[in-house]
């Protein structure tokens, strides 16, 4: 992508991908690398439906809530910016074993094998996504697309940065018989197409309710409610549910309350994803027997010793009601969290341009720089007192310390090209030329220094700001009056 100029006729053109509304015929492939980045062309259509759903909410007198939305966009950035980086790797595998263990050779020129991937495809994500709620170590990375108490198309983008190195097994069967370039496109396809659904702006569809995943049932998969919890798995389809026992109809009289069954409350992405792995390994510790120990893994989020494996429902918490989480901070601060997000936004899409230049360097200091700068937004949402009290001070260091270091720099370069640095015939500056600024740190270019600043006064907000976050995380409980 070019960053410089971005064809918004031609993105906006890919919008019929958020419904699967693709031809057969320009979306079949030869090879696996001729097949497309969908994901990223779809991005733009999606965030025009996005404001299209505030707008039409706010009529509605719902309040927009800039923390909820602006930690789903920063899980959005977090999990996109992995799957740049790792560049698809995760499909190695299944390359490696249709070129080598295939059992059919289905044409890649055939509309049949189109269908038959699409089907094959949306059932395994079935599977992949119930395993991802009945096995733990798996739900602790998806428990972070459940982890907002809203329920909008901004949801849609919150995935665990391991979501995909987690679930790719699942797909490897289809790997006998489905040429490995249709896989990549369909299973983009069926990613892409469950973004939608994720809105409570769709009531019901009428028919299409009987075959297809849709808004309605999707929002009994999130809810948090008893009756909700572990149903509608489907992608595309939902019959995978009422073949397998899994459906569940929404109640009317019933509200749905989303989110976790145990709020985190917390606005931090980073600590979103990774304060549940945390205490999956807790509750591993806790267990008396080696082999209890083991089985919190692989046992399901409600198991305890002597129940079965996917726990008792008279021992799961029902969630009737909620207070949702919510902080107030400044309209200054709103606003100086909006512009920041908004450079770090900027800084990701240079990841197209360096990951296709393969500058490793700078890309992985983009990488972290962002990673860091959206934990502290997470913690300037959350009214950290470590974030709060040096917010208003960063801009100060972040412009002395780059004005510096750009002032020394170029000092250092004219006296390196001037003065003379010799020992007899062997002169030094060669060895500053040849074996220093080689080195990653000193071949960055000045425009990431900004980035390195960032990220180094994002590190020590984090680390000083830890453990408030932890305690907060223990006293949280469910609030049993009304919203």
């Amino acid at each position: 992508m070019n960053i410089s100029y971005i064809d918004l006729v031609d993105q906006l053109k890919h919008a019929g991908k958020l419904w699967y509304l693709v031809n057969p015929y320009e979306t079949t492939f030869e090879f696996p690398y001729k097949v497309p980045d969908y994901q990223q062309k779809v991005w733009l259509p999606f965030f025009v439906l996005i404001i299209l759903e505030q707008i039409i909410l706010v009529s509605k007198k719902n309040r927009f809530r800039l923390n909820d939305q602006m930690t789903s966009l920063s899980h959005w950035l977090f999990q996109e910016s992995g799957r740049i980086v790792f560049r698809g790797a995760e499909y190695y595998a299944y390359i490696v074993i249709n070129e080598r263990y295939r059992w059919w050779n289905l044409p890649w020129d055939s509309t049949w094998t189109w269908c038959i991937t699409a089907v094959g495809v949306d059932f395994c994500y079935y599977w992949v996504h119930r395993s991802n709620h009945e096995i733990h170590f798996l739900w602790a990375h998806h428990q972070v697309h459940h982890s907002s108490e809203e329920f909008n198309l901004a949801v849609g983008l919150r995935q665990s940065i391991l979501q995909h190195w987690c679930n790719f097994i699942l797909y490897l069967p289809l790997a006998l018989f489905i040429p490995p370039s249709h896989f990549i496109a369909h299973n983009q396809f069926n990613l892409i197409y469950q973004l939608w659904i994720h809105t409570t702006v769709i009531d019901d569809m009428g028919p299409l309710e009987l075959i297809f995943n849709t808004p309605k049932h999707h929002r009994v998969h999130h809810g948090c409610n008893l009756y909700c919890l572990d149903k509608n798995y489907g992608g595309v389809l939902i019959i995978w549910d009422k073949l397998f026992g899994t459906f569940m109809e929404e109640k009317e009289k019933e509200e749905i309350i989303y989110g976790l069954v145990v709020s985190p409350q917390s606005f931090n992405p980073l600590y979103l994803q990774t304060f549940y792995t945390i205490q999956l390994i807790q509750k591993s510790l806790r267990m008396s027997t080696f082999m209890d120990k083991l089985a919190v893994f692989w046992k399901g989020p409600s198991w305890f010793p002597g129940g079965p494996r996917l726990g008792l429902d008279e021992y799961k918490i029902n969630v009737t009601s909620r207070v949702k989480f919510d902080t107030h901070i400044s309209a200054w601060q709103n606003f100086y969290i909006l512009v920041h997000f908004c450079l770090v936004f900027y800084h990701h899409l240079q990841l197209y341009d360096e990951v296709q230049e393969s500058k490793t360097t700078s890309s992985g200091s983009i990488f972290l720089s962002n990673l860091f700068a959206l934990t502290t937004i997470g913690l300037l949402l959350d009214k950290s007192s470590y974030a709060v009290h040096t917010y208003e001070n960063i801009p100060m260091y972040r412009c002395s310390v780059l004005s510096s270091f750009c002032h020394f720099w170029r000092q250092f370069l004219s006296h390196l090209s001037t003065c003379s640095l010799s020992i007899r015939n062997f002169d030094l500056r060669n060895v500053v030329r040849r074996v220093i600024l080689p080195f990653g740190l000193f071949q960055i270019r000045l425009s990431y220094t900004y980035n390195f600043i960032d990220l180094l006064y994002s590190l020590l907000v984090i680390i000083r700001s830890g453990h408030a976050s932890v305690k907060r995380a223990r006293r949280t409980r469910i609030n049993p009056c009304p919203r």
